[in-house]
């Protein structure tokens, strides 16, 4: 059986190749050697602290080289790191990194005010590492983390192993993250299927000179444009490294469709991680808007997972880059490798329309296949390697990791149909979730916010569509008295009770919601309503 962990392989490919650029950041350009050192002194720093294997650390982080320098450090400690939201309100950092089991944290400057509300409620968290970002000083309760790094010796060997965890958060169906547990070596199979390098499933260490290419021959470059706390940014970024490339992060915070594109034009990107229109539309509209402006030449993928990518937007981005692939996937943090969709210049985009990949499969709930052209809705899975599960929920994970014919299979939730050439039509999940922009919203969630106002009786949330993020968060409110409630005021409430992705754009008065005796609700006739409301204002 294989043993792969990703930082035996970044450690072998920085001893082949110490002096190619691994990580880009506005002028700041770190070699595959200095990637190496100074994750290893983030990792003796964190041992250091106490920590021992598989402890648990929070990337409270922006994307920045530190934010992978942290996950190469956990990994060359044997320790897990935890993504986190850095949309998070306080109540939310404070369930994350308690189901976690947090440990240590490193965190951006900016985010102090936040950490000061619950850190006292966290006396697991024993340390604490403050990334300058210009926007204020270091806390007395935390170190810096230059000088950590700068003071530190590079660790030495530690036993690792395939078996070693990534967590990656995620939202549960309960509204509360639900954090995935992956081993490395499953991991690293699962990506290393749709890989640019491509390792031997069965081979060791000894393999990764073999695999790379030449020494003077060109690499790539990949820009996850989303956050890295997600999984598409994360694994495109795992896959480029893998490769002996380098990873190029935007230097501001926020996503700016300039900043994107002088990025890629300056670094000369081969690669871009996106999550679908709401990315790429900004995208095509500033090179409509300014073509010539950028050089965006070399860019030969644009892959998307997470949120809709619709076929004008695809053919668009195509007109301007001729040579370019867009790939489309179906997956989560669960399910990598669902299904894909590629559109090029010599091939017809599309919307939701997608090829299973291997080991997929549209199932029934008994598990038996979906007959293709038959329009009936079934369950994407996928059989074969994939996540141990979801840490501390063993009823989620019996839900989602099925034993089924003797196989396990993978089912997020996501419904679909098959044609009669196999070809799979999304419909999107079976609950009630709502994707903006990438981001998952948890109606159920919302709606106990918003019902903690005295002035709200009832309320149901829901997803409507929109041209840029997919769907935007509607409420639709049953006051509680005569006097309609202030849109303002309650939107005030719910900032600092939800992150900002959560709160609804509208929120739509209406004498009742009409709850059946059951306590259930229509969600499809005011999700309709809502839309066609939203349309009219």
């Amino acid at each position: 059986m294989s043993d792969w962990n990703f930082a035996d392989v970044w450690e072998a490919i920085a001893q082949l190749q110490p002096d190619l650029p691994a990580m880009v950041r506005g002028d700041v350009t770190h070699t595959w050697r200095e990637f190496d050192d100074r994750s290893s002194r983030l990792g003796a720093v964190l041992l250091g602290a106490g920590l021992e294997r598989q402890s648990a650390v929070a990337c409270y982080l922006h994307n920045s080289i530190e934010y992978m320098e942290t996950l190469f450090a956990c990994f060359k400690a044997s320790l897990v790191p935890v993504n986190t939201n850095y949309r998070y309100v306080a109540d939310e950092l404070r369930y994350l990194w308690t189901d976690a089991g947090a440990v240590a944290v490193v965190f951006h400057g900016t985010f102090v005010d936040r950490i000061e509300e619950i850190r006292a409620e966290l006396p697991g968290i024993t340390c604490w590492l403050w990334v300058d970002d210009d926007s204020g000083p270091c806390p007395s309760w935390a170190s810096p983390y230059e000088q950590a790094l700068s003071d530190a010796t590079p660790q030495g060997p530690v036993e690792r192993s395939g078996d070693d965890l990534f967590m990656l958060y995620t939202g549960g169906t309960t509204g509360h993250p639900k954090g995935v547990m992956w081993r490395q070596d499953d991991l690293f199979a699962v990506l290393n299927r749709t890989a640019q390098v491509r390792y031997p499933e069965q081979g060791g260490l000894d393999d990764v000179a073999a695999v790379l290419p030449p020494l003077d021959a060109p690499r790539g470059r990949v820009l996850p444009a989303a956050p890295l706390m997600h999984g598409t940014a994360a694994f495109s970024a795992f896959g480029m490294l893998g490769a002996g490339g380098a990873v190029v992060l935007c230097p501001g915070t926020r996503f700016d469709v300039v900043e994107l594109l002088d990025t890629v034009a300056r670094h000369r990107v081969t690669d871009l991680s996106i999550v679908g229109d709401a990315f790429a539309r900004p995208m095509l509209e500033a090179l409509d808007a300014e073509p010539g402006r950028w050089d965006v030449s070399t860019v030969r993928v644009i892959l998307s997972s997470g949120v809709m990518w619709s076929a004008p937007i695809k053919e668009g981005l195509i007109g301007h880059m001729p040579e370019v692939l867009c790939v489309d996937t179906l997956g989560s943090s669960e399910a990598v490798g669902l299904a894909r969709s590629i559109s090029s210049s010599k091939r017809t985009a599309s919307t939701a329309g997608f090829k299973l990949g291997p080991d997929a499969q549209v199932i029934r709930e008994d598990g038996t296949a979906v007959e293709p052209g038959s329009g009936e809705v079934g369950l994407v899975a996928i059989a074969g390697r994939g996540p141990i599960g979801y840490h501390g929920d063993p009823a989620k994970t019996a839900r989602t990791f099925r034993q089924i014919g003797g196989r396990r299979w993978i089912t997020p939730g996501d419904n679909a149909t098959v044609d009669a050439d196999g070809t799979i039509h999304l419909l999107g999940r079976g609950s009630s979730c709502i994707n903006t922009g990438g981001e998952k919203v948890f109606p159920e969630e919302v709606e106990e916010a918003l019902k903690l106002d005295p002035s709200v009786f009832d309320a149901v949330v829901v997803g409507v569509p929109h041209p840029r993020f997919g769907e935007m968060v509607v409420a639709v409110v049953e006051p509680s008295g005569e006097d309609r409630p202030a849109e303002g005021a309650l939107l005030e409430s719910l900032g600092g009770r939800l992150a900002a992705y959560k709160v609804p754009r509208h929120i739509i008065m209406v004498p009742s919601l009409g709850r059946g005796p059951n306590g259930k609700i229509d969600q499809r006739r005011w999700r309709s309503e809502a839309a066609a409301l939203v349309a009219g204002l």
